[in-house]
C-alpha cells in the first residue's frame, strides 16, 4: 500500500525529495527501527501536544523522549500536556497512533528538537502503520517551517540487534 495520497500530494507540491518506504505493520518507532534495521536516531517520532493556546506536533528522534518542562519553556505557554488518543480521531481525523510529523497537513505548528538535525536523513510516519517517508532532515524542517528548540530528553532506548538473515543455499 502506498503512502496516503494526502501526504504524497503535499510532498510533491512542496517539491521536496522523498522516498516512500513500505514495511510490515508497526505501531511504535522502536518497532519501525527494528523492521527497517535503522538506528533510532534516524526515526522521527511525532507527538500531539496540547497547550493552553493550541495543539501542535512535537518531533524528536525515536531515541529520545519529550521533556514537557523544556517544551513548555520553549513554547512560552502556561499549560502543556499530551492528550489521549481520542483527540487524534476527533481533532486531527486520523487513526490513533497514525499521526504524521507534517503539522501543516493538520493545520498546526510543528516544533522539532534540534538533535534531529544530527541525522542526515530521517524516517517519518506517513499516516499509516505500513508506510513511512524518508527525507533529508533539513528538508523536513524547511518544509514545515518548524520551530527548532531543545526539548528532548535522553532515553534508554537502544536499537534492537537484528540477527543477520540466513543465506539459503541455491540448488544446482
Amino acid at each position: 500500500m502506498p503512502i496516503p495520497k494526502k501526504v504524497s500530494a503535499y510532498l510533491k507540491k512542496a517539491n521536496k525529495q522523498f522516498e516512500a518506504v513500505t514495511h510490515k505493520t508497526v505501531y511504535t518507532a522502536y518497532d519501525l527501527a527494528h523492521t527497517l534495521r535503522t538506528d533510532l536516531k534516524a526515526i522521527a517520532k511525532a507527538l500531539v501536544i496540547k497547550t493552553d493556546k493550541a495543539y501542535l506536533i512535537a518531533v524528536v528522534p525515536a531515541s529520545a523522549r519529550v521533556d514537557l518542562k523544556k517544551l513548555k519553556t520553549a513554547l512560552g505557554v502556561k499549560k502543556i500536556s499530551i492528550p489521549d488518543e481520542k483527540v487524534m480521531v476527533k481533532v486531527f481525523n486520523v487513526k490513533p497512533g497514525a499521526i504524521t510529523a507534517f503539522g501543516k497537513l493538520h493545520d498546526v505548528e510543528t516544533i522539532v528538537d534540534k538533535s534531529l538535525l544530527k541525522a542526515k536523513d530521517v524516517i517519518l510516519q506517513a499516516g499509516s502503520f505500513t508506510d513511512s517517508v524518508r527525507m533529508k532532515a533539513k528538508d523536513f524542517i524547511e518544509l514545515e517551517q518548524a520551530r527548532l528548540a531543545n526539548f528532548a530528553q535522553k532515553a534508554s532506548y537502544k536499537t534492537p540487534k537484528v540477527k543477520p538473515r540466513k543465506k539459503v543455499a541455491k540448488k544446482k
